[in-house]
């Protein structure tokens, strides 16, 4: 808990024992649920924080109300890891009024059907409406699928801060990524959670643009302060899906027995030898959201793997399978296939591409039988040359 501005104050929690967030994405250093309050001649709570961390949020929120009730509970998204203590708050302040948008109560209805908010306890606001609460006044921005249909987001005009719901949020704990770059896992987050929806987010960006911020107040991650330059600039590259590093080239590779992981170590070299930036991953050991992530960074994408049961090797599909949900377009690609009999797996990775807009498929294919020889190295320099011109 700590007063981060004028009469704002942040009361969310941390979360280190959880493995997974939504269930699939790894989170090594944990996770944050964002909470505030604007104490003011009428008190706003903004937003509630996932059930794991319920009593330490409402300790936090105890401590600052200081005997005191909120008089409105501003819902800005309702995904459960922040909505899942409404019921509670609403139970224990009676008289404390919802905040929301008519999306937002009828997914209220859906997640608290047996104990519903009575409809006088409901204020319903639309795009540019304010609720002034003395020094401070909120004006809401609609900012449907970012990522949810229902969110909205809130700018305070006293203070220049937007409370911003998922947006401009990060995986990672703040007291222990305070020193650590911000984009590093603020672009996984952003691609897997909200990526595909880039055109909602330049959307947003416009309508930002209008307003002076100087403080945004995500739902996950660190309180961001100005200057916010570099923070809005990575959100314009990536809602664009501009890759950050256009000529370098991620190779992606699906390897069983590590042959074809092998061969691609030898690409690399070709490649860096050229003064291409190059990074590796290996699909099988990496989690997915991180291959994605890398994917959308880098212009230029090798995509490697082995036939698999007449199918591609799982965690190549898997892979194919992410990027084309979070709409991946306008790369250059090579294809790399292993079989030791009946190789198509180049074949299944280009059917799955051609699903995908703009994806520039380089003509030479290297196929591997088992484990390259020396006689498909003149293809594989080939295969560079193609896909680094």
């Amino acid at each position: 808990m700590e007063e981060i501005l004028n009469e704002i104050y942040a009361i969310g929690a941390e979360d280190l024992d959880i493995d997974l967030f939504e269930s699939q994405y790894p989170v090594e250093k944990g996770v944050s649920y964002n909470s505030y309050v604007i104490m003011d001649e009428k008190i706003a709570v903004m937003d509630t924080i996932d059930k794991r961390r319920t009593e330490q949020w409402l300790q936090n929120l105890q401590a600052v109300l200081n005997g005191t009730a909120p008089d409105y509970l501003v819902v800005l998204h309702m995904e459960p890891d922040h909505s899942a203590n409404i019921e509670k708050l609403s139970e224990m302040y009676p008289d404390m009024k919802l905040v929301g948008n008519a999306r937002t109560f009828t997914i209220l209805d859906q997640f608290f059907f047996d104990k519903k908010i009575a409809a006088d306890r409901r204020i319903t606001v639309k795009e540019n409406d304010t609720l002034p609460l003395g020094h401070h006044t909120l004006q809401f921005i609609m900012a449907p699928m970012i990522h949810w249909p229902e969110v909205m987001m809130a700018y305070e005009q006293s203070e220049h801060t937007l409370f911003s719901a998922d947006a401009f949020g990060r995986f990672g704990v703040p007291s222990l990524t305070m020193n650590e770059p911000w984009d590093i896992e603020a672009r996984r987050y952003y691609y897997n959670i909200v990526g595909k929806y880039g055109n909602q987010v330049q959307s947003l960006l416009k309508k930002a643009s209008a307003l002076q911020i100087d403080t945004i107040c995500p739902l996950h991650g660190p309180v961001l302060h100005t200057p916010l330059d570099s923070y809005f600039h990575f959100y314009d590259i990536w809602s664009q899906d501009i890759p950050e590093i256009p000529d370098g080239v991620l190779i992606a590779t699906a390897s069983i027995h590590g042959h074809t992981r092998d061969a691609m170590h030898q690409l690399a070299a070709i490649l860096k030898a050229k003064g291409i930036d190059v990074k590796e991953i290996d699909l099988t050991r990496t989690d997915v959201s991180y291959a994605v992530s890398a994917a959308f960074q880098y212009g230029r994408i090798i995509l490697a793997a082995c036939t698999y049961d007449a199918n591609l090797f799982p965690a190549m599909e898997a892979f194919l399978s992410h990027l084309e949900t979070k709409n991946l377009h306008s790369r250059r690609i090579g294809l790399v296939e292993n079989g030791s009999w009946a190789p198509q797996a180049a074949k299944l990775m280009k059917n799955r591409l051609d699903t995908m807009k703009d994806m520039q498929i380089c003509d030479t294919v290297l196929t591997i039988h088992s484990a390259l020889h020396h006689d498909d190295l003149d293809t594989m320099h080939k295969l560079a040359d193609e896909l680094t011109a």
